[in-house]
């Protein structure tokens, strides 16, 4: 045998002697075509920090233009967990029963920012989002959600649902220390110029505070401590909510993709096997990837 046969032999018995790397173990769906936000460029953002995990391959079901919804039909039980990145018009009833009873039976569900700005007249859907905001939402939508001396309170007080002051870097603060999602965070970290979603309302049942910004009143804020990231349940199914993540500037925060990829793990197994990072933000300095 010549030197360049044995070569090439020695090279096909590796290749053969190595195994497959193995396909993500979940399937994750994000929903987009209709959002006052840019979904175009933020979908690919969402997607890459999904299979940037190894954990998901991600699939997108993209609403049409319009109000006529009627042949938008995502088959949400082929997925196990399901990403919002629309805020758009009225789903058909068929589609919304079929949401509904995916999240019920079992799967997971991640409101990112806008998303939360969805459907405020569905009770289903504002049940498993917890808080939402705009829409005309008010008092009867339910009660605010704040936190004052680490405690999480609910506030029935009259006004409307949804605000937020101008876009700055503001302080993350991590309330449950124990929770898979947020275990490992820091205390308190810096979050890239974003919109602080405040005031929003909602029925929040079963609903879990994990993080929260104070929403400065010179920053055009509320004056108050406001849920940033919280869990819900619904049914079986498990609900991971962030209200950070207006662009992709404020997707390309470590903090943003960090949260997003333990909060759509947890969503899935009710666990994180993901390692904070090195370049995770920390109490007074940003952190982007870009």
């Amino acid at each position: 045998m010549s030197k360049v046969q044995w070569l090439l032999a020695v090279g096909l018995g590796l290749c053969l002697a190595t195994p497959a790397l193995a396909d993500p173990p979940y399937k994750a769906l994000i929903i987009d075509g209709q959002n006052n936000h840019d979904w175009k460029a933020t979908t690919p953002v969402l997607k890459k920090v999904l299979e940037d995990t190894k954990l998901f391959t991600v699939d997108v079901a993209t609403a049409p233009a319009g109000k006529d919804l009627s042949d938008f039909r995502p088959s949400f039980a082929d997925y196990k967990v399901v990403v919002s990145n629309y805020n758009g018009e009225e789903w058909s009833e068929e589609t919304k029963k079929a949401f509904a009873a995916y999240v019920k039976n079992g799967g997971g569900f991640v409101s990112v920012h806008a998303a939360d700005n969805s459907f405020p007249k569905w009770p289903e859907y504002n049940e498993i989002i917890g808080l939402g905001g705009w829409g005309n939402r008010n008092e009867q939508s339910g009660p605010y959600v704040r936190i004052k001396e680490g405690k999480v309170v609910q506030d029935d007080s009259k006004g409307r649902g949804g605000s937020h002051g101008n876009q700055h870097a503001f302080a993350v603060e991590t309330l449950d220390k124990d929770h898979p999602i947020t275990k490992g965070l820091p205390d308190k970290w810096l979050h890239a110029p974003d919109e602080l979603y405040d005031r929003l309302r909602g029925p929040a049942k079963n609903l879990h505070v994990l993080a929260f910004s104070y929403s400065d009143a010179k920053q055009g804020g509320s004056g108050e401590n406001e849920p940033i990231l919280f869990t819900v349940g619904y049914g079986k199914g498990r609900v991971f909510h962030t209200v950070m993540g207006h662009g992709v500037s404020q997707m390309q925060c470590v903090g943003f993709i960090v949260t997003l990829q333990r909060g759509a793990e947890w969503a899935v197994t009710g666990e994180v096997t993901q390692k904070v990072p090195d370049d995770f933000p920390t109490a007074d300095k940003t952190s982007s990837r870009k």
